[in-house]
């Protein structure tokens, strides 16, 4: 009985031990195999990382090897109405060849000529989609009324142009795609985009370029606007937000609308401050992006630094003639004292005007030719060299100008001057 008894429990034992042993080997073989396919998708991952890396090098090879110099014909391929006041325009090269990228957060600077007017205009206006449509490019431009504060003055003289004159199959001279406020590609650091009205342009551009290569770097993405009405690419940003999870959208609504829905139209009331969204950050360890009217950006700029962001990590664009005006009060010129202006190229001296907002804005009502575009200080369009005498900055520059030169848009006379124009 004994013999019986010992038999079955070796027997037991040995079922055991055997079952234990297949288990053994099934779970090995699991984990192999789970190992084999983490494997696998970390060389995936890898070679669409090099990939990556691949393609923004060719697209900054290519952007060199096909940039123009001077003017290119370009036609309007499609003229597509974003809000009651904003405008995208679609825009190919006449000659069908090939176009250069760009980075994410440039602009292009166009020359139109308009009846009644001497000389061409220029403008110019922020790039509002990725570079990752080697046809076309997309600007996306606001209809600039009368000044509120002044009805009658004239309106925006080129952004009305563009909306009422300005038609598909039109040909437009444009500059090739410039500018020093960009989103670097290469880098994987977590950012934040910062938009005010039309100045979503950029930013949107940097926001396309970052879903559309695959990035998974963390984006916080937040646009101020009165309401509905001025709630510029809503579908589309809705789209991206819930299409990447590293994407993270947040909409400011400062005058929201009865019909407005909270957390169905926008997500905050109040404005895009730092105030607003610091509960919303997990941190202030981003780089930050801003592009909005300028009271905006000195706003944001000062608080961001309040709450300890290092100046490197603030990158910014104002946009139109508003820097100058609201930044006036804070220069040190004397307005009792009379400053001569003296226009060497154009031979005229004259008495500094203490009512104009700027040097280029004192040329031009005195007649005297000085090419501009963003009017903001950041394009560079306005520089002009200084023969003598000191300038007071109005507004800050998108990027320093060159030695012993000025932007006029954002500059006044400290002193006597004499410039090359």
């Amino acid at each position: 009985m004994l013999n019986i008894i010992f038999s079955f429990v070796a027997l037991v034992f040995l079922l055991g031990l055997v079952a234990y042993v297949l288990v053994l080997m099934a779970n090995n073989s699991r984990i192999l195999s789970i190992s084999q396919e983490k494997a696998k998708l970390e060389a995936e991952l890898f070679q669409v990382k090099i990939k990556s890396i691949m393609d923004r090098r060719e697209l900054e090879a290519k952007q060199v090897k096909l940039a123009w110099n001077g003017f290119r014909k370009f036609q309007v391929v499609s003229k597509v109405q974003e809000t009651k006041d904003i405008t995208s325009f679609y825009l190919a090269p006449h000659d069908g060849k090939e176009l250069p990228g760009f980075l994410p957060g440039q602009f292009l600077t166009f020359q139109i000529t308009l009846p009644g007017q001497s000389q061409p205009v220029i403008r110019c206006y922020s790039l509002s989609d990725s570079p990752y449509h080697p046809d076309r490019y997309r600007v996306s431009i606001k209809r600039v009324p009368a000044p509120r504060d002044n009805p009658s003055a004239p309106p925006g003289l080129i952004s009305n142009y563009f909306h009422d004159s300005l038609h598909e199959n039109d040909i437009v001279d444009v500059k090739a795609p410039s500018g020093h406020f960009y989103l670097p590609m290469t880098k994987k650091t977590p950012v934040v985009l910062l938009a005010g009205g039309v100045g979503i342009t950029p930013v949107l551009s940097m926001l396309n370029a970052i879903t559309e290569m695959g990035s998974q770097r963390e984006v916080w993405f937040f646009l101020g606007v009165r309401n509905k009405t001025e709630h510029v690419m809503k579908e589309h940003l809705e789209m991206v937000a819930r299409e990447n999870e590293n994407v993270h959208l947040k909409v400011f609504y400062s005058a929201p609308s009865e019909t407005d829905v909270l957390n169905g139209d926008y997500h905050v009331k109040g404005r895009v401050n730092v105030e607003n969204f610091k509960p919303i950050l997990p941190s202030s360890n981003f780089d930050f992006y801003i592009c909005a009217p300028p009271p905006m950006v000195k706003d944001l700029r000062t608080d961001l630094a309040g709450w300890g962001v290092p100046k490197k990590n603030i990158h910014f664009e104002a946009f139109g003639p508003a820097t100058v005006k609201k930044c006036k009060a804070d220069t040190g010129t004397e307005s009792n004292v009379k400053l001569s202006i003296q226009f060497e190229k154009s031979g005229k001296t004259l008495e500094w005007d203490t009512k104009s907002a700027s040097l280029l804005d004192f040329a031009e009502s005195n007649g005297i030719p000085i090419d501009s575009g963003c009017r903001a200080g950041n394009c560079g369009t306005c520089l002009t060299a200084i023969k003598s005498g000191k300038v007071d900055l109005v507004g800050e520059p998108g990027s320093e100008p060159e030695a012993g030169s000025c932007l006029a848009c954002i500059s006044i006379p400290k002193e006597n001057i004499t410039l090359d124009a």
